[in-house]
């Protein structure tokens, strides 16, 4: 119960540093409804009253994952944040593939179906996002180009 309270204290505290940085932003006079500013506001109250409902109703005793887990999370942050050093260097199509294949192979050890998932999830998110939202994308590194 300590732990679920501290941590929605935590929360709340950057909730409210989320908001008051929120509102320190210029909106110009063309912006819509929900614009720069609103949005994240929004964003912030959600996050405080979720951490306010954490710190005044915590779970009885909550459920820690074994030390297994926080290495696969631990592998995982550090792919993902490779792979946006990556992107820039290397072009979307190979750091896609291999970031998408070692998280493949966390969720379902199997070698060939994580291989297919990541060649799979590069090639259809690269047609998505170029050709279909018209994204600017660079498939390869710009030496290959030519």
């Amino acid at each position: 119960m300590a732990s679920d309270r501290i941590f929605g204290l935590v929360m709340a505290i950057v909730a409210l540093a989320y908001i008051a940085s929120a509102t320190q932003i210029q909106a110009s006079f063309l912006s819509d409804p929900v614009g720069p500013k609103t949005f994240p506001i929004i964003i912030g109250a959600v996050c405080a009253l979720s951490a306010l409902f954490m710190v005044f109703k915590p779970d009885p005793e909550p459920d820690w994952p074994v030390l297994r887990t926080f290495g696969a999370l631990t592998v995982a942050v550090i792919v993902l944040v490779g792979y946006a050093y990556a992107l820039k260097p290397l072009g979307f199509l190979l750091p896609t593939a291999i970031a998408a294949g070692v998280l493949s192979y966390q969720i379902s050890p199997k070698a060939l179906n994580a291989v297919l998932a990541g060649l799979g999830l590069s090639i259809g998110l690269f047609v998505l996002f170029k050709y279909i939202l018209d994204l600017g994308l660079v498939p390869f590194p710009k030496g290959m180009m030519g």
